[in-house]
């Protein structure tokens, strides 16, 4: 991690792209389910707030090392079970 501005960024960039997918595949199923794609949506802005906010106050008592390889594993993980939300839309 080179710093925290990098981070942040990261997650904007990675969450700002999964929202554009989600868009996509919504305009290019045959059928979209109006209820799904608003909760997926939703939870991409959560995920996204909820990571940044994270990287902005490090959890007390915790190695900042150990921390922040924890939050990005975490951030990948989840990142990865929308994807496979995204690709069960088409």
């Amino acid at each position: 991690m080179a710093n925290k501005r990098d981070l942040k960024r990261t997650i904007h960039y990675v969450c700002g792209d999964l929202l554009a997918e989600c868009v996509a595949a919504s305009l290019y199923s045959e059928k979209p389910e109006k209820e799904n794609i608003d909760a997926l949506l939703t939870s991409i802005l959560t995920l996204q707030n909820q990571y940044v906010k994270r990287v902005s106050h490090p959890e007390p008592g915790m190695k900042q090392k150990d921390y922040y390889k924890d939050l990005i594993a975490q951030f990948n993980a989840d990142v990865s079970e929308i994807v496979d939300q995204i690709s069960n839309i088409y």
